[in-house]
């Protein structure tokens, strides 16, 4: 059983940051782990929305001293599939707040909002056939606060349904006062670029448009680690793990999903193979195989969007299906100009069917057509010439299904285009010292090699030098950066093309002379020095999973020596290759170093 820390506290124990944002006040404060009363009276500030993030494996609880009444139940703050990083709760007005630890929780940061609330916004329908949606400019967004412009994906795969958690009783302007509350404590206390969700849907039916641009391009969110890019995240407002979502709220998602799915002519009862980018259930590279309508619990370790609302997920899919009939589905276009060109998709029932080339002028050089619920058509396009071309898929009452075919006759490629790929640290955590970077260019190129911190700026060029065509490797030295979180950027530049490629590096010195050795026993021992006392967890790794956890403390600094029997849960494990992963939580969060060892070799 986990060990119940007596209950925390907060109050002016440190100085408190304070952040305004348009309506929004937000006020952070660091949490003293383990203080039971606060030395003298608390510097109370009035807050309606309350976030928390925290350091460990634990978890953390909350209750509020409401300001028209006593306190609250205690709450448990939803981490929402992120480790140590809670969704914001609407708390109502509050003056207070206390917190309970549960297991090993090593920092507190407590981020408490003040979203004013002002009149229910107009929703706004921006062209035919889109759901009313309350614009950014609607719920009065704080632009000035967004970090950089969306990064938009060439296609849009799939949607992911979330929740907000926090309170399910709120009204239609206390809802708009949540959006921007979720809008502030994303960007200015997750370090987020904009608020993370595509859109957000209330209680009464009411869709608002989150991360900026989205309703017209396939903007990247951040509401689901490793399966944000080609994914459209969806939040309900409120907490529906034991409560189910309003009627209203269910037919406004349904509406939303069916009108932007069509948009990506997306099937929406289809399943989709998505190559993850890392998160604490699947590692980066693993492939998952998803509904078009998933959960967020589909692709990370979370409940969201809460037992109720996922239960409802099939149905809701289902009814997204039968909206907003006839649809195309996947439209796709083989060969290139100068010769055969394909054109394919899959109706959602027999129709009359249409597929037309036109030049850059406008005038129709191609044209087939067909009934039925596939569409497979062949332009033999010889005679095309050079120029661009455009071709538009339709048929009777569905949404057309339209690209371009390049500017001519396709050339050969080059007997050495430039690229560059394979771009490899010698290890993405490093103390420091000499280390190395490998990368493959298709051609000889100009090759700058930059590190450059969390915000962008260049710290230290590493290299700036022609450099060959093939496998090439860096050696460079990192003692200049502090301890901290990089980038390390390379760009190849040859006849007036560009490549470049960037990949996260962390330096952290808290960890020196790691090594593992294999045991006669089938397992191993891992050595390393601690610079400084830090809480530790070794896991044992195999294709990605983690099979065993032989160790999770607090070490003193110095020379070190965890021991891992070969088993997991009291039973052998195979021989063979695995890796020991070592977990240190510091100043940079949870920095994980690996080693592998082969248990054959003992």
């Amino acid at each position: 059983m986990q060990k119940l820390l007596p209950f925390l506290v907060l109050a002016a124990l440190a100085a408190p940051a304070v952040a305004r944002a348009g309506d929004v006040t937000m006020r952070v404060v660091d949490v003293p782990l383990g203080a039971r009363t606060v030395a003298g009276a608390p510097a109370r500030a009035r807050f309606n929305m309350l976030g928390a993030h925290w350091r460990g494996p634990g978890s953390v609880s909350y209750r509020v001293h409401r300001l028209r009444g006593g306190w609250s139940a205690w709450r448990p703050v939803d981490a929402d599939g992120a480790r140590g990083i809670g969704s914001l709760d609407w708390t109502g007005a509050a003056d207070a707040v206390r917190f309970r630890a549960h297991g090993a929780v090593w920092r507190l940061r407590a981020y408490e909002l003040w979203s004013r609330v002002r009149a229910a916004p107009v929703r706004v329908t921006a062209s035919a056939g889109l759901p009313a949606i309350v614009t950014r400019s609607g719920w009065d967004a704080n632009e000035e606060i967004v970090r950089q412009r969306p990064l938009v994906a060439p296609v849009l795969k799939l949607a992911i349904v979330h929740h907000t958690a926090g309170t399910n009783v709120y009204t239609r302007a206390q809802a708009a006062a949540i959006v921007r509350g979720i809008e502030t404590y994303h960007v200015l206390g997750n370090g987020w670029n904009d608020i993370g969700y595509n859109f957000l849907v209330d209680r009464f039916g009411t869709i608002y448009e989150g991360r900026g641009g989205g309703i017209d391009r396939n903007v990247i969110g951040a509401h689901s680690l490793g399966f944000n890019a080609a994914t459209v995240g969806v939040a309900l407002i409120g907490n529906y793990g034991a409560a189910a979502p309003t009627k209203a709220q269910l037919d406004a998602l349904v509406r939303l999903l069916a009108w932007r799915l069509d948009v990506a002519h997306v099937d929406p009862r289809a399943t989709v193979v998505y190559t993850s980018g890392g998160n604490f259930k699947y590692r980066a590279g693993r492939l998952v195989t998803l509904r078009a309508i998933s959960g967020h619990r589909d692709t990370g370790p979370t409940e969201c969007p809460g037992g109720r609302a996922y239960r409802l997920l099939g149905a809701v899919t289902t009814r997204v299906a039968s909206t907003g009939l006839p649809k195309l589905y996947y439209p796709t276009v083989a060969g290139s100009l100068g010769g055969p060109v394909t054109f394919r998709t899959r109706l959602s029932s027999a129709l009359p069917w249409t597929v037309t080339v036109t030049d850059q002028l406008g005038a129709v050089v191609a044209r087939g057509t067909g009934r039925g619920s596939l569409v497979d058509w062949t332009w033999s396009s010889a005679l095309a010439g050079t120029g661009r071309f455009t071709w538009t898929i339709a048929a009777a009452g569905v949404r057309p299904a339209s690209g371009s075919l390049g500017v001519g006759r396709p050339l050969p490629p080059p007997a050495a285009a430039l690229s560059l790929t394979g771009l490899t640290p010698a290890a993405p955590v490093i103390a420091g010292g000499d280390t190395s970077l490998s990368f493959t260019l298709g051609a000889p190129a100009l090759v700058t090699v930059e590190v450059a911190d969390v915000t962008g700026a260049s710290t230290l060029t590493v290299l700036s030098e022609p450099r060959p065509a093939g496998a090439n490797t860096v050696p460079w030295n990192a003692d200049p950066l502090p301890d901290g979180r990089y980038r390390i950027v390379v760009t190849a530049v040859a006849g007036g093309v560009q490549a470049r490629k960037a990949a996260d590096l962390v330096v952290d010195r808290t960890v020196t002379g790691l090594a593992a050795v294999p045991s006669g026993a089938g397992g191993a021992t891992l050595s390393f020095t601690l610079a400084q006392p830090v809480p530790v967890r070794l896991d044992v790794v195999q294709n990605g999973v983690v099979v065993a956890t032989p160790f999770q403390g607090a070490l003193p600094a110095g020379p070190q020596s965890l021991v891992w029997d070969g088993t997991a849960a009291g039973l052998p494990l195979p021989a063979g290759r695995y890796a020991l992963v070592l977990t240190v939580t510091d100043a940079l969060g949870d920095v994980p170093y690996a080693v592998p060892v082969d248990t054959q070799a003992s």
